[in-house]
Parts: structure tokens; sequence; C-alpha cells
């Protein structure tokens, strides 16, 4: 239980106290008034002794009496009605509330910090350690448990207002005070009237009520003296005269009102009263029933004022000047009689009716009353109760002593007696069940029993315990004897309280005496109000003696169905004893404080209801039992709402909404719906005030994304926008970083291979991904769009209406200065930002979604995004749920809705962890995430670009001809306009000079996209030769092939024009799916200091498939004899083979021509080896071409600049493509010079290592011949022939080396073993290699094939051979010619043993540069076969080197002869 301000020491005896009766005249009583008090309450402050009191027991031994109280009371003749009593507690309760503002007592127990009480309380315990000491501590100490007044208040009152009855003589009548005024004409004769009277009460049948303990009752005569108005000498004879007819003992004169009512406010004087009227004064608290905001007012609000002091009721009865009322506790007659207080329909008064007539600030209780007077009313207290009622009391317990001692035939005093009833055998009680329910038994009032009790009753009231146990005990036997269980119930009860009050404790509290009582009154009698004493007074003593868990089952037992008030109270008790105990239950104190809570909200105690659901709350808090916490959020926002606290109810029915709910859908719908309402309540009562925060839909606010610019506009026909950036697209960290390389290329390339410090990649898109650590910068005039991702947390729908961007902005002037007035707010300045409403915006249950909000700004100037502003409304269900209905005519939408509150939700997005300096990686800090604060600058141009006729398959190779549009959108003028690609080989603009760019794609035949020229068939096989510069095309020494300048006329794009290009595209050579990236970069014309360029991107997705796949290779001619004279002759060999798959529909390729394009090398002529001449390659079918090449004639290349190149056809149709103008050689220049990035590196690191000899060495094999093949593809496709048309690139490198159109697939190395150690020469070798060295000297024997030779007249045959030997070096060369059989094996003597060289063995020779010499040999053959004469081995030097580099030259290929015999 709660800490209690009196402890049960003193609480039990203030609880039954002797009940002195008052009987006033009329003068008397309106003496009293002037004090705005009756009689009783003038003497409420002072019925306390202020000392020790002695009286003599039954065996003349002292007893003293300590802080002994009486209670003075008017007579009431009408026992109290029930239903009244209820409305007493119901409002003593509910005007005892904790006090607001004082800190709360935070009681830590375990993980959980209770705050309960008024008092602070610091206690930090954790919940594992010594948390069960702390609460120990806490609880021996007076001031850190929590209090609860209203509690104590209800037990006061419950205890005070329980009413007589004939069981039991504790709240009985013992004496009667006759009060008359001094003033009055004969106050003797009033005294023998209010005598009479009082005798008239107690002994005529016709009154039943109140209760008198013993029939000669003691009366004791008062007489009141008006000190300010009455005569003192006529009081004083009067008092003598009384002393004369009653004795001394029995009257006293009081004089009282020492001043008048108009002096009160001169002097100040304590008001003692107050305290004690409080209590009983009936505070109207204003009280809403459970529906929201539905009170229920009684139509006669007076009725609920109940008067306690029974001033305002002056009854006459029988003509007599008496005012006998009824009971303070009367229920009006005009009230509702079936007034329930605990039942479900409580009826309150809806005024706030705090000012009653006690409570009224005007009222002065005593106005007439001086400190004097205050001590003359204490002193005939005093008086009273030493020379009144206690030498009565006294005088009865030897009275009924003595009766019973003479009845019972008792030797002795029954004090002593009982010693033998308690050492004898004890007789076995009967368990109550076995007793019968005999508790109709009533004993007449001079029963012995009744004797008993009465001694008892009396012993107990002067705290005469030991002796009032015995008693009790005795007529506990008797009752139980006679099964007269009331009776015997009561004694049980008091024969507990007074064992437990005993001085020195000499016997245990007998616990299960109360528990029998308790059993007895409530299951036998049906008694609750009796039980429920037993159960306040047996809890505090269990209380007292620490045995909280008893305590708190015998509360819990109590609490029934017949009073939620009670149950209500007994509960909250209970969950304090769960959490005083040794070990804390902090759930089960939670819990019951739940159901005090539900108790107290049916007993209409809204306040108290609150109270308990909120101090329960702070257990089930965060401990994830959700269905608990929306519970309790639920009922406390309804019980905030009923008593206007409109900021808790908010507060409560948000947690439910916020938190992950596991409620069903329909549940969720009642608690939004009941939000919205409660929401609006309080947006009504400030309607201007800022717009509240709402909690729902969430936020994510760091995936909040920020567009600038404008939609891109859908494809229109052929027509197809350029891609741009789009809030559609998924961010991609490598496709990012593409762009963003792609910009530095064109950016360092317009500033000189420089890039700019301050130069920063730009962004139109910001995310979570992007760098938000400046300001970003938007264009006037165009569009900015936030896109905010919320996501329902709940089952049901939410329909957010009339949504759109909050911001701020502080505009500038042209000349970049501040204005001095910040404008603020979405609705006043329209004219500088504009601001997109979306009307209607539905997120389904438990979905996530984005939504798109746009702002125009129209003025430049510094723009901060705060949140979005929008209508949060459910969509309207079938049902209203909780009594709250549809609100009519709120929306016209799509969805109808049925009711929204306006507000808003800031979007706060978190910058990034810092983590670069130390300070940062100690401590948490973020940087500034700067994406919802554009700066608005000046106007840009705007481009923006449209592909016609872009493809999106392509064979691999395949040449397309598009167009593409440029147009200006903005009101300025565009240039600089350039395009960047990592795939320039993928697309060109054509050539820079017009002759070069074919017209358009009509021109030639077949609408080739090819520049063609009609042949006649006679030069077929025959080269045609032109010749081009790589300048020409954009591809000059040291540019960056990736940026290429568009063509624009006069290089400016003015507004609102536009300007349509041709564009040709080749299939890149890999099969498969490519995204090309494009980059336009443009400018201003004019030069802005904030944004230098813009840019506008494109990702192209072209599908590949393949078509054909070309291998090359080119080895010498050993014919050294040419046309020209020289040996510089070679042999191209070109494979070409179908691998296209006939899914694509290609039925066969045409292989239209060959070109060649080489600075040194130029095709010559076709070596067909076959006679076909159409060259076509069906599915799979592989063709092989042959094509004889020479050098170049020396003074073209001399004329020419190292940068032009050769290009000559051979064609195998009747057209020629004229392979130098566009796009054929802008295609063979892109993709030589991405083969010539490819190569480069390895190339260059090379040269630096190698000497000129080897250089000189490896120039030999070097060939630079590149072959392009131009094909055409005849394809079916919807029953229509198209022609496709294309071009192959093989770059021809090296003699004898394979060259291929596709890139190879590198094979994966293999793994090498791991080497621990750094190898010591890591220089690479100069040696050349065998193939460079082997290719140095070109070697040809000339021999008759065959010869007839007669062996039977000679037997030796002497053939001439002639050896050439051709140096193909630029250099001198050694020649060393061996012509010894050096073979060992024994396959080889057997070829080569039958004939010999006759003649010198070696020759040594010098050959100059490109020199050719002949040598003549002579073979000697002895019989005739097929020999082969290549067996010459030929060594070569370079002459200037001295280190010798020889390998043997092999021969091409085997120099057959065959000898005939004839």
């Amino acid at each position: 239980m709660a800490q209690c301000v009196q402890s049960v020491h003193e609480l039990i005896p203030d609880s039954f106290v002797p009940c002195v009766a008052a009987l006033c005249s009329d003068d008397a009583e309106r003496l009293t008034r002037l004090n705005h008090l009756s009689f009783a309450e003038l003497l409420k402050p002072f019925t306390r002794l202020t000392s020790e009191v002695h009286m003599r027991d039954p065996n003349n031994q002292l007893h003293i009496i300590k802080n002994l109280k009486i209670a003075v009371s008017n007579i009431i003749t009408q026992p109290p009605q029930p239903g009244a009593i209820r409305k007493l507690l119901s409002d003593v309760v509910s005007g005892s509330q904790p006090a607001d503002g004082l800190v709360a007592n935070v009681i830590t127990a375990g993980d959980y910090d209770l705050n309960i009480s008024d008092r602070s309380i610091k206690a930090s315990v954790p919940w594992y350690s010594n948390w069960k000491d702390t609460l120990m501590e806490m609880k021996e100490s007076s001031l850190n448990t929590a209090t609860t007044p209203w509690f104590e208040a209800y037990r006061e009152t419950f205890l005070q207002s329980m009413p007589a009855s004939d069981h039991e003589f504790l709240n009985h009548y013992l004496a009667c005070m006759l009060v008359a005024s001094s003033s009055e004409a004969e106050p003797m004769e009033q005294f023998g009237k209010l005598s009479q009277e009082q005798h008239r009460i107690q002994h005529n049948n016709d009154y039943s009520y109140p209760k008198w303990f013993i029939p000669n009752t003691l009366k004791y005569y008062v007489l009141l003296h008006d000190v300010s108005a009455g005569d003192e000498q006529r009081a004083e004879s009067i008092y003598e005269e009384m002393k004369q007819k009653y004795g001394t003992q029995g009257c006293y004169l009081l004089k009282i009102n020492s001043r008048t009512s108009n002096q009160a406010s001169d002097e100040q004087i304590p008001d003692p009263w107050s305290q004690y009227l409080q209590k009983n004064s009936i505070q109207n608290q204003e009280s809403y029933e459970d529906g929201p905001c539905t009170i229920s007012s009684n139509k006669n609000s007076d009725s609920n004022l109940l008067s306690l002091d029974g001033l305002d009721n002056e009854v006459k009865v029988d003509g007599l000047p008496n005012n006998f009322r009824a009971h303070p506790l009367q229920l009006d007659s005009s009230s509702d009689p079936s007034n329930n207080i605990d039942g479900p329909d409580h009826v309150k008064s809806a005024s706030s009716l705090h000012e009653t007539k006690k409570a009224n600030p005007g009222i002065i209780h005593g106005a007439c009353l001086t400190l004097t007077d205050h001590d003359r009313i204490r002193q005939f207290v005093q008086e009273f109760t030493f020379r009144g009622l206690l030498p009565h009391i006294e005088k009865t317990i030897r009275q009924l002593n003595d009766q019973l001692i003479s009845r019972k035939g008792l030797s002795r005093s029954l004090f002593s007696a009982t010693k033998k009833w308690f050492s004898g055998s004890k007789v076995p009680e009967k368990s109550i069940n076995e007793l019968k329910n005999t508790s109709g038994l009533l004993y007449p009032p001079e029963a012995p029993e009744l004797q008993i009790r009465k001694m008892a009753d009396l012993c107990f009231l002067v705290q005469h315990y030991d002796l009032a146990y015995s008693c009790y005990h005795t007529a506990k036997k008797d009752f139980l004897n006679d099964q007269a269980m009331l009776y015997a119930a009561g004694a049980l009860e008091m024969a507990a309280v007074s064992a437990f009050l005993q001085q020195g404790a000499a016997r245990p509290y007998p616990a299960h005496y109360m528990d029998t009582a308790i059993q007895t009154y409530r299951d036998i009698c049906k008694n609750m109000v009796l039980a429920e004493r037993c159960v306040l007074l047996s809890a505090e003593i269990l209380k007292s003696q620490s045995k909280y868990s008893e305590a708190a089952a015998l509360l819990i037992r109590l609490t029934s169905e017949d009073s939620d008030l009670r149950s209500a109270l007994l509960l909250e008790q209970a969950a304090h004893c769960f959490i005083n105990m040794k070990s804390p239950m902090v759930r089960k104190y939670a819990f019951h404080m739940i159901l005090a809570g539900h108790r107290f909200s049916k007993a209409g105690q809204k306040k108290h209801a609150l109270r308990c659901y909120c101090q329960a709350m702070q257990v089930y808090k965060g401990k994830g039992w959700s269905l608990a916490e929306d519970h309790i959020n639920f009922t406390i926002g309804r019980q905030s709402y009923t008593l206007r606290q409109l900021d808790n109810a908010v507060s409560a029915f948000r947690h439910i909404l916020i938190n992950e709910s596991k409620q069903s859908a329909a549940q969720q719908g009642s608690f939004l719906r009941e939000y919205l309402y409660v929401y609006k309540n309080v947006s009504q009562l400030s309607p201007d005030g800022p717009l509240p925060q709402l909690p729902l839909p969430y936020i994510n606010s760091s995936a909040t994304r920020v567009f600038f610019g404008h939609d891109r506009r859908p494809a229109d026909g052929e027509k197809q926008a350029a891609t741009h950036i789009s809030l559609d697209q998924e961010y991609d960290n490598e496709s990012s970083q593409q762009w963003r390389e792609l910009e530095e290329q064109v950016v360092a390339l317009v500033n000189k291979g420089v890039i700019p410090p301050n130069f920063h990649p730009t962004q139109y898109c910001l995310n979570s991904f992007s760098d938000n650590s400046r300001f970003p910068l938007a264009v006037v005039e165009e569009p900015i769009t936030v896109e905010v991702a919320f996501r329902n947390p709940l089952k049901v729908p939410l329909l957010l209406t009339n949504m759109s961007l909050l911001w701020k902005f502080q505009p500038k002037d042209c000349s970049g200065k501040n204005d001095e007035e910040v404008k603020e707010l979405v609705t006043s300045e329209p004219e500088m930002i504009g601001t997109e409403v979306i009307s209607e915006f539905l997120i389904n249950s438990e979905e996530s979604k984005v939504a798109r909000l746009k702002l125009f700004p129209h003025h430049i100037g510094e723009l901060h995004i705060l949140g979005i502003v929008y209508n949060l409304g459910t969509v309207q269900g079938s049902t209203a749920v909780d009594g709250i209905g549809a609100l009519p005519g709120c929306h016209t939408g799509k969805h109808s809705l049925s009711m929204s509150v306006r507000g808003r939700q800031d979007l706060e997005i978190q910058g990034p962890r810092l983590n670069t300096t130390k300070e940062e990686k100690t401590s948490i800090t973020y940087g500034p995430d700067r994406r919802l604060d554009p700066i608005i600058v000046e106007e840009m141009p705007l481009l923006e670009v449209f592909f016609i006729h872009f493809p999106t398959g392509l064979l691999c190779g395949e040449i397309r001809k598009a167009y593409v549009e440029f147009v200006n959108v903005s009101k300025c003028p565009l240039t600089g306009l350039k395009v960047v690609s990592k795939r320039p080989e993928f697309f060109t603009f054509g050539g820079n000079t017009t002759a070069l760019t074919p017209l358009s794609p009509s021109a030639s035949e077949n609408c080739s996209a090819y520049k063609t020229v009609v042949t006649e068939s006679t030069s077929v096989c025959t080269a045609l030769t032109s010749s081009a510069s790589s300048v020409d095309f954009g591809i000059g020494i040291g540019s960056q092939p990736e940026v290429i300048p568009v063509p624009l006329p006069d290089t400016v794009l003015l507004p609102g024009a536009s300007v349509q290009l041709p564009l040709w595209l080749r299939g890149p050579d890999e099969e498969g799916v490519h995204e090309i990236n494009f980059l336009f970069y443009y400018e201003s014309v004019k030069k802005l200091p904030k944004i230098r360029h813009r840019i506008l991107r494109h990702t192209a997705v072209i599908c590949t498939s393949r078509s054909l796949n070309v291998r090359a290779t080119v080895c010498r001619s050993n014919s050294l004899e040419d046309e020209e004279g020289r040996g510089g002759n070679m042999l191209v060999f070109v494979d070409v083979e179908n691998i296209n798959t006939s899914e694509a529909g290609v039925k066969e390729f045409h292989i239209v021509q060959v070109s060649s394009s080489s600075k040194h090398w130029k095709l010559q002529k076709s070596v067909n080896l076959s006679e076909n001449k159409d060259a076509k390659l069906g599915s799979r079918e592989k063709g092989k071409f042959c094509f004889k090449a020479i050098r170049c004639k020396e003074k073209e290349v001399a004329t020419q600049s190292s940068e032009k190149y050769t290009f000559a056809d051979i064609i195998f149709g009747n057209e020629q493509i004229i392979s130098s103008a566009s796009p054929c050689a802008d295609f063979f220049y892109r993709s030589l010079s991405s083969e010539l990035k490819k190569v480069q590196p390895s190339a260059h690191a090379e040269k630096q290592s190698i000497e000129d000899a080897v250089r000189l060495i490896q120039k030999c094999s070097e060939v630079d011949l590149s072959v392009v093949i131009l094909w055409k593809a005849y394809v079916v496709e919807d029953s229509k022939q198209l022609i496709l048309e294309g071009q192959h690139h093989v770059v021809l490198h090296t003699v004898g080396k394979e060259a291929y159109s596709y890139p190879q697939k590198q094979e994966p190395p293999e793994m090498e073993p791991l080497k621990f150690f750094r190898p010591e020469n890591t220089a690479v070798s100069s040696r050349p290699s065998v193939e460079q060295l082997s290719s140095l000297i070109k070697t040809s024997l000339h021999y008759p094939e065959s010869l007839n030779h007669p062996f039977h007249q000679k037997s030796l045959c002497l053939v001439p051979v002639t050896l050439l030997l051709s140096n193909c070096s630029k250099a001198d060369v050694d020649v060393i010619v061996d012509l010894r059989h050096k073979t060992t094996s024994p396959e080889s003597l057997e070829i080569h043993g039958s004939f010999t060289w006759l003649g010198q063995t070696q020759y040594k020779l010098q050959l100059k540069s490109e020199e050719i010499h002949s040598l003549q040999l002579k073979a000697c053959f002895v019989h005739t076969g097929v020999y082969n004469l290549g067996t010459p081995r030929v060594f070569a030097k370079l002459s200037d080197q001295v280190t010798v580099f020889e390998t043997s030259q092999q021969n091409s290929m085997p120099a057959l002869i065959i000898i005939n015999n004839v």
C-alpha cells in the first residue's frame, strides 16, 4: 500500500472515538452561525485533547489515555442512505487529486523509473545488483514512498460515515451536549425542553436512529454566551443556577464571539476549520462521459450539492425550535432516486462548482472569534472530557463489569478471569463453512452477550486494549456458540485489532480472525461495508508489518462488481503493495494499476483513471508489449480528451499510430479516426496557430531526392528524347562515376587540358549518395522536384489531400545583395515561388510510396525547403467506429474522405558522418546535408536533344544512318556544344568538310549510308586508290577522340532554334546489349560566375547480333620480281566467316568491297584463288580471299603528311564505296584510335628499353596495314527484303601474325607461384625474338622444277641453283650462307644424303639496305628422286653491332626438285 500520513497506531484510535451528540436551541445555533459554523463544527478543530488523560479500570489500576479525540455531531434522526454515502465518497475522492506542478516521485525498480509521488527521490539502481536493498531503504524511509491522499480521504470519510448498527456500539452516542444561549428569555426552561427532546429521541420507538450506547446517556448542559452582544452578568447568574441544578461536573459556560463580524477584517485570525470542512465540501469537478465530448448534465444540478452541516435544511420537529435535520447524506428528493454513483450511468454536474459554501473564498469561518475564544473552546472540550465523559465511561465500565460478574456467577472480575480462559484448553473453533447462516439472529438490548460487547467497545474507545481483547474474545465465543454470525464477525474483527494494538505486543496479530470476519461479513451477512472496513484496517496492519503480499491479496479479494470506486481504490493500494515488496513486482504493480484505472473510469473518476494508466504506462513502455501499450495509450487519450487535456490526448493517440502496431485493421482504423477527431478539436482551439506536426505517414527523410529541371518528354513517334536524368532512374555508383569522368574529360579539354580547381561535377538529381555538402544551384524558371518517400505503417489506407511543399525564400536583387525583408510561407508569395499542390495522394495499407512535389522559382535568391504540409485523412469506410461518424462535406474527390486534419511534417536530413580528422573520428559529428537548400541563379540556356530513326538493334559492324535534333528551349543562346562518349567508335557526325559527307541517304542505290560511285565491271579486282587525313575527321595528334564537337551552324543555337544533323552509327563488334553513354556539353554565350556550363546525358541501349567474323594474316611474297623491280610485295590472306544465326532473318552476306588503309602499303589486286567472283556467304559459310599488297610509292609517302592515309578499294560489285569518305573513314579512324589506345602503353614501355639495333630488326617485321571489309546483308523481315550494310576492320601489325576483326577473349593466366623475394634483374631483355630476326633476310631459290638426266651415260647430275638474298631492313646486314649438312637425325640423312652441294660451302656477304644479292650454286645428284633443296642455312647480323645476333633463316616452304632418269 502507499505510504500514509498517519501510522496504523494513530489511524485506528482516530477511527474509533467516543461519539457525543449535540442538541442546540435555535438561539444557540444562531450564535454559532455568525461564524458560518454549526455548534458541532465549531468544536471540530479542538476535539483532540492536548494532554494525557487518566482513568481507572475495573481492577482500580490507573490507565493512561494518550491523544484522545472525541467526535461531536448534531443529532440526526434519519439514517444515511447508501446512495448518498457513495455520492459523498465519490466526491471526496474526486476532490483529492495529486497536486499539479510538484516534482513526481521517481521510484526506480529495476529497469523501471516510476513517477508516483509528490516528492522527489533519486534512486539509480541496476536491475540485477542492489535494487532490492535500495528499494528496502526507500520503503523504510517515510519520505520515499508514494502517497495517495485520495485514498486516505476516502478511508477517513468512509469510517466516519459508517451508519451505526445494532451488533456493535463503537459509534453509538455516549453523551449528549444540550446547548442553549444566554440571550434566551428562559434558558433553564430551554434546557429542560432540550433534555426532554433528547429523552424522547432516545426512548421513543418512533426514532430508530440515532443509536445510543446505554439507556442512561450522559447529558452535559452548555450555556453559550455572546461576549460582544450579551449581558455577562446575566450569563454568570444563569450559569450559577445551572451549577446548582446539574452540578459543577455537568454544565459549562462557553463564551464566544468576542468581536463582531465587521471587525473581522481588522485582524487576521487563523482559520483552523477550513481543513476539516474542506474534506467534506463537495467539489463537483467537470466530468465528461466516455463518449467523446458528450456531456451528460443533470437538470437540477443543485441537487448534487450536499450540505454536510445541515444549515440549509431547517426542519421544525413537533413545533419545537430545534433543527433536527435529515442526515447530511440524505439525498435530495429532486435527484434521481436510482442515482448510483458506481453504476455505469453517472450523473454529474457539468458546471465547475468549485465555489461551494465552504470553499468560497468570501466566507471566513470563525469571523467573530478571537484567539482567546479559541482557547475557551479548547478548554471547554477538555473540561467536558475530564469532568463529564471519562468519569461517565469509567462508571459505565464498572457497572458492566459488575453486571457480567453477577450474571455469569464468576468469582472474580472478568479482567482476571480471562487469564484462566486462555491458559486452559482451547475449544476448537468451527470453520466458517460449518456454521449455519444465522446472521439474522438478534439479541435483546439487555442480553449479557451484548453487555460484554458494550464493555469491550468502551474499553477499546479509551485505549484499554488488553481488557477490550479479553471481552471481545469472550463475546466471540458466545456469539459463535449461538451462531450469531454478524455479532461473531464484529467481535473477531475488533479482537484482532485489539490484539494488534496491545502495548508490548503480548500476542501476535491474529490475521485469521480478520479473514474469518471478512468472509462472514461478505458471504454470510452480505454486508460489504463492514467487510470493507475490515479490509482497510487489516491491510494497514499487515502493511505496518511489511506483509505486503498478504495485504495485496486481501485488498484484491474485496474487489467486486458492486462498487467500482471501492474496487479501484483497493486495486490501486494492492498495486502499491506489489511495488513495496522486498522483491518489487513491477509488472504486477502495473497490471493492477491498469485494473484500478479501469474501475476508476467506470466510477466516473476520470482524473484518477488517467493517472493510473499513466503510471502503469511507465512500466509497459518500450518493452515490446505493443498491444498493451496501445490499449493504455488509447485509454489515456480518451480520458485526457474527456478531461479537455487535448495535448495529452493527441500525444497518446499519436503513440498508438507511430509504433509498429500489431492491431487489426479495424482497430487501427478506429484509433486513427479517434486521433483525427481529437486533433480536429485541438486545431479548432487555435485556428491561427502554427500548423501541428502530424505523425503519419512516416517519412524517410534520408531517401528524399531533389531533381532540378523539367521532366523528360515522352517519345513522339520516331522522335526519341535524350534519356538525360530523371527521378525514375535508380542510382548506380558505377555509372555516376562514368558520367563524372566524361564531364571531367570535356571540361579539361575546354580549359586547355586542366580541370579548374573550383570545378564540381554537375548534379541534377540529389539523393543520399550524392555529395550534398554544397548548396545546390537551381536555375530560375526551371522547376525543382522534391521526391518524398512515404510509408504507411497502418493496415488502413491514408488519404493525403492538398499536399504541397513548405518553404522559406530569401530573394536577392540582380546585384546579388539580400533584400531587407525575408519572405516566407507558401501561400503569400506565388509570384516568387510557384508551388504545386497534389489534390489527392492515397497510400494503401502498409505501402511505401513516393510523392513528387514541385516548386517553380520565379526569382533569384536562397530557397529553403522546410517540409510538407497536407491534410491527413482516411478513406471513409462503411461504418463509423466508436461513435464518431463522418464529418459532412469535408472533401469531394475520387475517394470519399471521412475526416481530415491539416498539419505538416518537416524534412530534416542528417548529413554524412564525418571521419577525416582525429576529432571527428573520436566523436560523432555529422556534416551538413544541403540538398533542400538550393540557390536560385540567373537564367541559363537549356538544350533538348531528340534522336530520329535511332535503332535499337544492329548487326555487329552494321552502319546505320540516323538524325539528331538539337533544340534550345530556353531564352538564352547556347554555344560550345560538344559530345563526349567512352565509345567514340560507335557514332560519327561525319567529316569536317562537306565533300567528305554524303548529303542524304537517298544519294545512291539502295539508299546506302555510304558515298558510292558506279564502276565498270572490267576494273574488278584492281585497286582504286584515294587518300584522306585523319584530321579531316576530327582525330588529330594529341586530341581526345572521345570529345567530339557538334558541328552547329555558326556554332551558336539561338533561343527556340533547332538543328537537325545526320548521325551514323556502327554496331559494336561484340554481340550482346551495349549501353553507350553520350554526354552533351554546352555553355551560355554570356559567362555566368556560378554555372559555367550545363550538360545533358543520354544512354543509348543497342542490342547487337553476330554478323561476320574476319581473320587476316600478311606474309612476304617469295617472288622477288615485280613490276616495280623492288622486293617489297606482301600477300594478305583474309578469311571471312558468316557466324550469323538465322534468328536475325539474315539470308546471306555479300562482300561488296575490301579496302585497305595505310600510310605505307596499299592493296594492289585480288589474287582470286577460285574463279568464283561472286563473294556470297550463306549461313555458317566461310570465304577465303587473297590480296597482293605493295608499298606506296616513295614520292607519295614523302609528299603526304604523316597523318595521310592511302585508301585502296578492291570492288566485288559494280559500285565503289569511297572508303576515304564518311562514314567509312570515320569509323575506320575511330576503330584505329581505340586500337592504338589499347596497344600504345605496352609499345611505349618497350621503346625505352630496346636499343636502336633491335628497333631496326623489329621494324622489318612490322606492317601497318588495315583492311576494311564492306558488306551487305540481305534480310527478310515481314516478307520484305531489306539490305543492311556494314564494315569490319582488321589491323595488321606484324608479318605472319593473325589479326581479328573482333576482340579476342583473354585466357585467364594460370596462377604463378608466390615469390617472397624481389627478382634481381627487372630489366627487359633487349634480345629480339626469333621471329623478328628470321625476317631480316628473305631468301628465294630459283631452279628448274624437274630435270631429266641419263644416269646410265653420266652418273653425276649437276643442277645450277640461284639463291636470291634480299635484305628487308633499312640497315647493312652481314650474311653467312652455310651449305654443309649439320643434321644428325637418321630421317634427314635418308632424305639429304643422296645429294650434295658442290663448290664453296660457306659464303660471307654484306647486304646494303634493301639490297638483293644472288648466289650461283651447284647441286650434285647420283640417282633419281624428289629432293628438297631448302637446306642452305643463312645467318645474319647487323654490320655495325658488336653483338652478333645470329639465327638460321628458315625457309617458308620446301624447295622440291624432281630428278628423272631418261
